[in-house]
């Protein structure tokens, strides 16, 4: 098999509404070097690439695949935000969607929030127009709340706790949402604002 087909370089540049002769103006090439490579009678050299990719309009791995990358994710949307914690060092992740990430060497899964049981329970108050929580949670280095976070419609904000420090935060009220909390032994809890 081809590090590249053929087929994926006519598709794509019939996508793009080019003959082949245009293709090869594009990238220095002529119109017969094009008819091989589609008939896989020859392959383009290997710095052709990136400029045959960017000709046809698609990514250099879009063009090794033979297949169209739709980003499904491209704006973002808070309602799928995830979390994912480095079980090492403790390092916080926060993606507007699903994603790849690692840290001390560990591929991260993606934190399934839970709703509070009695174990982590917590209690809300909205002092001066603020949302101020206290949870009913030990805060020593083997067992503690590492972070809250307070969500909206088009907001994300984050308070790190400590060991040792008093089990509360404080944030400023800016509508409806959710507090997402996570204890460094049974995960990622959520609820409602």
């Amino acid at each position: 098999m081809s590090y590249i087909s053929g087929k994926s370089i006519k598709t794509f540049r019939e996508n793009k509404n080019l003959t082949q002769k245009q293709l090869g103006e594009l990238i220095s090439v002529s119109d017969k070097t094009v008819s091989k490579w589609e008939t896989e009678k020859g392959l383009p050299d290997i710095t052709l690439l990136e400029p045959l990719a960017s000709a046809l309009g698609v990514s250099v791995a879009e063009l090794l695949s033979g297949e169209s990358i739709t980003n499904k994710n491209r704006g973002g949307n808070i309602a799928k935000l995830k979390f994912y914690v480095c079980p090492v060092c403790g390092n916080i992740v926060f993606s507007l969607g699903e994603g790849a990430f690692s840290c001390c060497g560990i591929s991260l899964p993606p934190l399934l929030p839970e709703a509070p049981d009695e174990e982590h329970s917590l209690s809300m108050e909205h002092p001066e127009g603020d949302i101020y929580i206290r949870f009913f949670h030990p805060m020593t280095k083997e067992h503690h709340i590492s972070f809250a976070a307070y969500v909206t419609y088009d907001s994300i904000t984050l308070k790190k706790l400590y060991p040792e420090q008093e089990p509360e935060v404080r944030f400023s009220f800016s509508g409806k949402g959710k507090i997402l909390f996570f204890c460094n032994r049974n995960g990622l809890f959520e609820t409602k604002v």
